[in-house]
């Protein structure tokens, strides 16, 4: 199963069977996984698979953008940006965290979104 799966991320052409928007909605917390990429890709990968997101770009929070994300496999998980206290730039680089229920969730939820981010 495991190899198969592999042939299917290198092989998509958008999302297919890599994420989606999540059917439940549970707590989740920073296992050290962090992701490099714009505010806009985050805003057009949750447009595209119709997921859930906040978007306060005031600089006067926590946090200006938080992404509810699922992998395929039912893994939910947040992307959010981690006080930068600052307006952030859509097109601007920026480190986000990954939010999970593990750290091996963390892991997996890291992966799925390199393998689509990529594409975006």
């Amino acid at each position: 199963m495991f190899e198969s799966k592999i042939v299917v991320y290198l092989g998509i052409t958008k999302t297919n069977n890599i994420m989606k928007a999540p059917s439940t909605i549970t707590g989740t917390s920073f296992h050290g996984q962090t992701v490099f990429t714009t505010p806009q890709k985050l805003i057009d990968l949750a447009d595209l698979i119709g997921a859930d997101y906040y978007q306060g770009n005031s600089g006067e929070d926590k946090t200006n953008f938080d992404f509810d994300f699922s992998t395929d496999d039912d893994i939910y998980f947040t992307v959010y940006d981690w006080k930068e206290y600052r307006v952030l730039d859509p097109h601007e680089i920026v480190e986000f965290h990954i939010g999970a229920a593990s750290d091996l969730d963390a892991r997996e939820a890291l992966l799925a979104l390199e393998l689509i981010l990529v594409r975006l």
